[in-house]
């Protein structure tokens, strides 16, 4: 199939350092190529791809030095330039959420979106009402809780290649990892305070957005200053498998609808188990007493800890292999292109 994958231009694809939905597109788009489909990645131009690419800028927009920067404007160029050429594709697979309804809504029988943020903001349910006849695909079932009558096709869980990240030989296990981003959201404070209640270092890998660095500064910088914990920043894909894979556990303590997660599989992959807490996708991702725990407070997190000892960790990474690989991922969006080009598709509830 003739298929287009259209990419946010926050980040490259993939992205040099933190970003999530860059990076599933990033795997979704080389899974596609390696089965076989043409496929032509719309993306900034510092991306790499063995797709064909069609850029409208040259570098993505967090890493851009440039001081004032419009990302509306971006995109805007980009769904122009895309527009002209959609007679190309058998299949327009968006990844930037609602603004491209208005250019496509006369074609929307061969498009199709996957919302990777949350749905429960003011101002979506009009939209959605607005555009319906657009096929719309959640990342988990819990990410539809906002808007269960939108026009769902199917949940497909992200995945990602096996080989990517892998277990250490002999992992070190004397250390608690947080990785992401600091922000109230996900909760890096509860991180802190359950791995200092656990006896355990803590190592936070993350990035801090303009937006947050307020909440750095006054919330978390303190905290960092008791010691027990490490402040590493941003880290790339290379370092993962050292940083994840020597850790006891993942701890991921969010205070948000989660809509999936990626640094929980992860974590899987390297064969860590996942301490998280009990919001949005969490208990879609994690199975509990398996790959992780699942909790709701300091004290089961705490707790959680100590009972991660006893999972085996060539098992957590069986369980990762066995859902989230990405040929899972690949296989599945293969299905919703083929329904959707032979016009019966088949609209599938959570």
């Amino acid at each position: 199939m003739r298929i287009a994958q259209i990419s946010p231009l926050l980040e490259s694809v993939p992205p040099q350092l933190y970003g999530g939905t860059e990076r599933v597109v990033s795997y979704l788009t080389e899974a596609l190529v390696a089965r076989g489909h043409d496929v032509t990645l719309f993306a900034s131009g510092d991306s790499s791809t063995s797709a064909r690419l069609v850029s409208f800028r040259d570098v993505a927009l967090r890493l851009d030095p440039a001081p004032l920067k419009s990302a509306v404007a971006a995109h805007m160029e980009m769904l122009d330039g895309l527009r002209e050429r959609a007679d190309e594709f058998d299949v327009l697979h968006f990844h930037i959420d609602l603004l491209p309804f208005p250019f496509f809504d006369d074609i929307a029988h061969k498009c199709v979106f996957t919302l990777h943020g949350r749905q429960d903001k003011q101002d979506l349910p009009k939209a959605y009402r607005r555009w319906s006849q657009f096929p719309l695909v959640s990342i988990s079932d819990h990410q539809r809780t906002p808007m269960s009558w939108a026009n769902w096709w199917q949940t497909i869980h992200h995945g990602m290649p096996s080989s990517l990240l892998l277990p250490p030989m002999q992992p070190r296990g004397d250390y608690l990892a947080f990785l992401g981003r600091i922000s109230p959201e996900k909760r890096p404070d509860r991180a802190i305070e359950i791995a200092r209640r656990a006896g355990l270092p803590l190592r936070i890998a993350a990035k801090v957005d303009v937006a947050d660095k307020r909440y750095f500064h006054e919330t978390i910088e303190p905290m960092l200053a008791s010691g027990g914990v490490e402040f590493i920043g941003e880290i790339d894909d290379a370092g993962k498998p050292e940083f994840l894979g020597n850790a006891a556990a993942l701890l991921f303590p969010i205070d948000w609808p989660e809509p999936f997660g990626l640094v929980m599989i992860e974590a899987m992959a390297c064969g860590t188990p996942v301490i998280a807490w009990r919001e949005g996708s969490v208990p879609e991702v994690v199975d509990e007493g398996q790959t992780g725990f699942i909790v709701d407070s300091i004290e089961e997190g705490v707790a959680a800890v100590g009972r991660c000892r006893d999972l085996n960790r060539t098992d957590v990474r069986r369980h990762f292999e066995r859902r989230f690989d990405v040929n899972r991922m690949a296989a599945d969006y293969e299905d919703l292109y083929l329904r959707m080009a032979e016009g019966t598709p088949r609209r599938l509830k959570a």
